[in-house]
């Protein structure tokens, strides 16, 4: 399995597929980066040589935010949406929907799993048994 920026890529996915498993790193990004690295996006992950991986992890490393700066920067951005109290950061802290989507049905993926709100009742306290005394 080559390794990329500290992941293991799949060896037996063409390069162009194989490089979208780096957090940051889509389809474009990914036929760019082959593109000025001059690696046929078509050949498998583990037919590339020493020197093509090493093109292509320094174009990435010098033109792309991947993995653990993308998480902190997306951290940050969230973080300060929050401290601001932007409906946004309001929307994360809650745990609800983001983008404007419906909550009334759905948005269990943000939501979690239902918790059922039940009614209270006071327990009736037990007779004592009529009988003979």
């Amino acid at each position: 399995m080559p390794r990329i920026i500290g992941i293991d890529i799949p060896k037996e996915k063409r390069i162009e597929i194989a490089l979208t498993y780096i957090r940051g790193i889509g389809r474009a990004t990914s036929n760019k980066v082959l593109k000025s690295a001059s690696v046929n996006p078509d050949v498998r992950a583990k037919n590339l040589s020493e020197e093509e991986v090493s093109r292509i992890t320094a174009i990435i490393q010098k033109d792309c935010k991947v993995e653990g700066d993308l998480r902190r920067e997306v951290a940050a951005s969230i973080k300060r949406l929050i401290e601001i109290g932007a409906h946004r950061g309001i929307r994360h802290r809650r745990s609800l929907p983001v983008r404007g989507q419906r909550t009334r049905t759905n948005a269990r993926t943000r939501k979690g799993p239902r918790r059922t709100v039940g009614v209270l009742r006071e327990k009736k306290p037990k007779a004592a048994p009529q009988g003979v005394a």
